[in-house]
């Protein structure tokens, strides 16, 4: 059971969920103590304005449902945060004074009709470039200035507003014109006369994205992430000469982030390598390249600032998520106590089918006392194209408490181990994926770690998608699922989902659901839903543009029609929740699941 400090104490768990968030900030490029950043107040994540100096921490936005995307002008005059309604991620961006209270001096200043966001890039000027996305027109791009508002770029497929080169000259961005939203080309736009000065393009199969380009005005160079080598990997586009220059890091891993020093002499990357990131200082007249900022666990996110000093976020499994500097120091500290500690994860490695497959493993403290295997919880990622970290998580922390193991695989489809790792899923949606976690459950099913009898699989989002399929597909493993938020009908989602979810969807299947029907129907989880025998538990946001929830209720209506035994927990919130009562209740209606259900 989970530990507690008396009768009606606060359990470890739930501490760990009410435990105050912070971001990293990010900083006004001509005001650098000026920041803005996302936070817990009063249990709910919202938009804060940071003054570096002095260290205050000011609440601008009241929701309801939380704010959790924001930027900052280069002038740091004003705050930028996207209002989209309970959740939904269809809106429109509002500005407010940095300093001021909850509501005042809020406007909206582009005047453009709600949408799904594309990206946002402000000009010192006050000059703004804003992408949009919706059904009716696929995306468009609009620059906003001085009242006037130009549309210099739409498509039918997914494309997103990158950066804004600082004399506002020049607008890059990503597109999936030739069809494949996970693997876009790049544009570089002369906003001067709406001519296209740059177009890279490195085949089918192969990523190229703008990451930002030089802070130094009249610099006109670009840093781009592509995948030529079949990871992702650094070039600098030189757009006055067309020059391209790879940056050869020399480090195992590949790309997962990175940023210009502030005088453009070098870049801070961030690397990805076995589920740990960690950074890296690039230095261009030396091309040396040295390991920066802590040795072990996970690098969140990371900034440069004009005094050479970089602010990272960062945890491990058993650390919660700091706010720092290179010399260790902590920046920014989140209001109220901090979260519990956990456990250290064991690095798991199984051959599977594809090739050796990684996973990592958290067990309780005291294991000596449980008389034999452990029940395990396969918790199984989101995105797909992400991974499982060593970083700190709540949720996998409650499972540890309450005595099970707990893996999260990195099965192919998840980012860190290669571009042919990340795309393999393209074979067959879904059932890849599950052929490496059946592999490594296995695997701590043989070595005496995990009761056969006592396998739980959950996830979220593509994690709650893999849940179902795994239930329908391997029915003779599992002994109960839970899926939050999960793709369940992929047609009906196809027909009711966000537009750039459709277009990737396009992408990983390689057409629509009418144009590649046995596609759909072979990785939906309800053509295997009259074989789930495990109880199942659902949960679904109302207002979820990701995973909409009527083709959950198709999916949990088959269920009732053969007697299944099921669950289902809705809430009125998007693909998530930014409240900690909410992320508390899920919690501990998943708990109250397993206990009542699990052999």
């Amino acid at each position: 059971m989970s530990e507690t400090e008396g009768a009606t104490a606060t359990p470890v768990w739930e501490k760990r969920f009410r435990a105050g968030r912070v971001g990293l900030p990010e900083w006004a490029e001509e005001a650098p103590q000026r920041c803005v950043v996302e936070a817990t107040v009063g249990g709910v994540l919202e938009v804060h304005s940071f003054d570096a100096a002095t260290g205050a921490l000011h609440r601008l936005t009241d929701r309801p449902e939380g704010t959790s995307s924001a930027t900052i002008d280069p002038a740091g005059e004003f705050v930028w945060w996207f209002d989209d309604t309970a959740g939904d991620e269809y809106g429109v961006w509002r500005r407010q004074p940095f300093g001021s209270a909850p509501g005042e001096g809020v406007e909206d200043p582009l005047g453009l009709p709600p949408a799904y966001p594309a990206g946002l890039a402000l000009g010192r000027s006050g000059l703004v470039v804003v992408g949009s996305q919706d059904d009716e027109y696929g995306t468009r791009i609009d620059v906003v200035a001085d009242g006037a508002t130009r549309r210099v770029y739409e498509h039918r497929e997914d494309a997103w507003a990158g950066d804004l080169s600082p004399d506002e000259r020049f607008l890059a961005i990503a597109h999936s014109e030739h069809g494949d939203s996970r693997h876009p080309d790049l544009r570089v736009l002369d906003l001067t006369d709406g001519s296209v000065v740059a177009e890279l393009s490195d085949g089918p199969g192969k990523g190229v994205s703008p990451l930002g380009f030089s802070p130094v005005r009249g610099d006109a160079r670009l840093l781009v992430e592509h995948e030529r080598a079949g990871r992702p990997e650094l070039l600098v586009l030189d757009l006055l000469t067309g020059r391209e220059v790879p940056i050869a890091l020399g480090v195992p891993g590949e790309v997962a982030g990175a940023e210009w020093l502030r005088d453009a002499t070098g870049l801070v990357v961030l690397v990805d390598h076995e589920a740990r990131t960690l950074a890296h200082r690039v230095d261009f007249a030396t091309g040396g390249v040295q390991r920066i900022g802590p040795a072990t666990g996970t690098v969140g996110g990371a900034t440069t600032r004009p005094d050479g000093d970089v602010w990272l976020s960062w945890s491990s499994s058993a650390r919660p998520w700091v706010v720092g500097n290179l010399a260790g120091e902590v920046l920014l500290r989140a209001p109220g106590e901090p979260a519990p500690p956990s456990v250290e994860v064991r690095d798991v490695w199984v051959e599977g089918e594809g090739g050796r497959v990684h996973a990592l493993l958290r067990l309780p403290a005291d294991t000596t006392s449980t008389g034999g295997p452990l029940p395990l919880v396969v918790e199984v990622h989101g995105g797909p194209t992400a991974h499982d970290a060593d970083s700190f998580r709540p949720y996998c922390a409650t499972w540890v408490d309450e005595g099970f193991a707990v893996v999260q695989v990195n099965y192919r489809g998840s980012t860190g181990y290669g571009s042919a790792w990340r795309d393999a899923i393209e074979a067959r949606v879904g059932h890849v994926e599950l052929a490496d976690v059946a592999a490594v459950a296995d695997h701590l099913v043989a070595i005496g770690v995990a009761d056969p009898a006592r396998l739980v699989l959950a996830g979220a989002s593509w994690g709650g998608f893999l849940t179902l399929l795994g239930l329908g597909t391997q029915p003779e493993r599992w002994a109960l699922g839970l899926a939050g938020v999960p793709v369940a009908d992929y047609v009906a989602a196809y027909e009711d989902e966000m537009e750039g979810l459709k277009a990737f969807d396009r992408s990983l299947f390689g057409g629509s659901p009418e144009q590649v029907p046995e596609k759909y129907a072979d990785s939906s989880p309800i053509t295997y839903v009259d074989a789930v025998r495990a109880p199942v538990l659902v949960l679904a946001g109302r207002n979820d543009p990701r995973c909409p929830i009527r083709q959950i209720d198709n999916y949990l209506g088959r269920l009732d029609a053969r007697g299944a035994v099921h669950e289902v927990y809705r809430y009125d919130a998007g693909h998530g929740s930014l409240l900690d009562d909410e992320r508390v209740r899920q919690m501990r209606v998943e708990l109250d699941f397993v206990r009542r259900h699990l052999p």
